[in-house]
């Protein structure tokens, strides 16, 4: 009892600051989706589901199937730019490792908008990328690498890289090497290793580091302000808009509501796909157990047959 009571008031400050800022307001946000903006903004507190039948005007519908395609196309992106950084740093000598993720993490030791800015200097059309360019002639007059879907994605992608790094990293650095040398040793070669035991027994790691990214690209409106000029609205930039500008806070909530359930259902996946994987190490090494128990015993009936 002593220390069941311990364990509570241990988590009790944890639990009550993510009931406060993170339970309340999305009850908050659920419930104001129910009513209607007020002739001069404001809410009126009349039951209806008129903000979510509005939400499926394909107007909304469209917005949100382009949040998706540029989070998911960035998501892509950062991990197949994630996962060779991380194996390499994953077998590089362990003394090196940490001043590589330490490289890896610098960026974050300046401002976000910072960053964003950044980009907008390099990919203006008299940027540091199209002048070298110019300067080597491999073009001929400048590109248009700003303020469209290109400068969307890349920018979300170099902001959210790290994590992916870090979450795919700490998936592989936890893998049994025996388990890849074993599979070698039975002749498999290089690329079959890593289709059929690494990449599987990473697939949670890479599942974070996916899901990170995509919740946070998809109700980003930053980085589609900044380097989209405008031109590309995302659901986050609706939802900036409906609160701020519209005033129309219910059809904000509501908006706010369905990325919510989106997000949910996603970390959802995740779960179930870590579960899974802790399931496969853990039937892994059932089946190596079995496996050295049975050599044993083979070994001792042969001894007694000798003798």
């Amino acid at each position: 009892m002593r220390s069941s009571s311990r364990n509570m008031l241990l988590i009790a400050p944890g639990l009550g600051w993510l009931a406060l800022f993170m339970v309340i307001p999305c009850v908050l946000i659920f419930m104001l989706s129910f009513f209607e903006r007020g002739m001069y903004g404001g809410v009126d507190y009349n039951f209806n589901l008129e903000n979510f039948v509005r939400a499926m005007d394909p107007i909304y519908l469209g917005i949100l199937l382009d949040s998706i395609y540029i989070a998911g196309t960035a998501t892509i992106v950062a991990i197949l730019l994630a996962y060779p950084a991380a194996y390499a740093i994953s077998l590089s000598p362990r003394k090196k490792q940490t001043t590589y993720l330490f490289f890896i993490m610098l960026p974050f030791w300046s401002n976000y908008l910072i960053r964003t800015y950044a980009w907008i200097v390099l990919l203006n059309r008299e940027g540091l990328i199209n002048n070298g360019l110019e300067s080597i002639g491999v073009i001929s007059e400048p590109l248009n690498l700003l303020y469209n879907e290109f400068a969307v994605i890349t920018g979300l992608v170099y902001n959210y890289l790290p994590f992916v790094v870090l979450a795919i990293y700490s998936s592989i650095s936890k893998l049994n090497p025996e388990v890849r040398e074993a599979s070698e040793d039975l002749g498999a070669p290089a690329w079959k290793t890593f289709l059929r035991v690494t990449l599987p027994l990473t697939a949670p790691g890479v599942a974070a580091g996916a899901v990170f990214v995509f919740v946070l690209s998809i109700g980003n409106f930053i980085t589609p302000d900044l380097l989209g000029g405008g031109r590309l609205q995302m659901v986050g930039n609706l939802i900036y808009d409906q609160f701020l500008s519209a005033r129309d806070w219910p059809f904000g909530a509501t908006l706010s509501f369905i990325l919510i359930g989106i997000m949910m259902m996603l970390l959802f996946a995740q779960a179930v796909i870590v579960n899974r994987g802790q399931i496969e190490k853990h039937e892994a090494k059932e089946e190596d157990v079995s496996s050295m128990n049975f050599s044993r015993q083979s070994l001792n009936e042969k001894e007694k047959s000798y003798a």
